[in-house]
């Protein structure tokens, strides 16, 4: 049993939202699968860290949800900032439960022990506009992230955070963020978020406050699962 990580597979097999007009993305369905299938098996996981569908609406997803859903493995799926869809944790899983897709699994407030890893995560955020709407927002993605890694801890496997957003980025901490990462003891923090060689220059990978960080965006490794352990 491996666990896996990848963020941002934009899919839009039901939307009209083609992503090769975006440099590096052609055929990036295809290249992700054939990457997947090499690396993945059944009694995997991998975690999707946000940005999975261009859907609007929740019932939109069904189509992107099919075809992660015919990929090998379990996956556990957090929030992006494009995922305009999302909605209550019931909602989510009685979508699908009722589409038969039970090799997918939200993480939304809660964690999953895998590997003995606790699985913890949200999408997070970064306070690029210090606005009152965006603290608030922090505020609640702050809560957020407690919660799971709460939970993770009551699990009792060695806490990993998977976040959408960077928590350091550009050479600014997301203070808030990380200080939470630090209180539970979080020594592996993977995200994405980020896009294209020059912001792939501007983005921190390696070791920062006793923390290692990975970017996963699925340009950055090349449409691949990057395996955690």
């Amino acid at each position: 049993m491996s666990l896996f990580v990848l963020g941002d597979l934009h899919l839009s097999l039901g939307e009209d939202k083609p992503m090769d007009v975006f440099s590096g993305w052609n055929d990036h369905i295809e290249r992700l699968e054939n990457n997947w299938r090499r690396l993945v098996n059944d009694n995997d996981s991998v975690v999707l860290a946000g940005d999975i569908s261009w859907a609007m609406k929740l019932e939109d997803t069904v189509t992107d949800f099919r075809f992660i859903h015919s990929l090998p493995g379990k996956k556990l799926i957090l929030k992006g900032n494009h995922d305009y869809w999302w909605s209550t944790k019931r909602k989510m899983d009685n979508l699908l439960e009722e589409n038969g897709l039970d090799s997918i699994s939200i993480l939304f407030n809660n964690a999953y022990l895998v590997d003995g890893y606790s699985v913890c995560g949200t999408r997070g955020w970064f306070l690029e506009n210090d606005t009152p709407e965006d603290i608030k927002v922090l505020n609640r993605e702050v809560g957020r992230l407690k919660a799971s890694l709460e939970a993770g801890k009551q699990l009792g496997g060695e806490l990993a955070a998977f976040l959408h957003y960077p928590p350091y980025y550009r050479g600014i901490v997301c203070r808030e963020i990380m200080d939470v990462l630090k209180e539970y003891g979080v020594k592996k923090c993977y995200y994405g978020h980020i896009h294209g060689r020059q912001n792939f220059r501007l983005a921190f990978e390696g070791e920062f406050e006793g923390i290692d960080f990975r970017l996963i965006s699925c340009d950055r490794v090349e449409f691949t699962p990057v395996l955690v352990r």
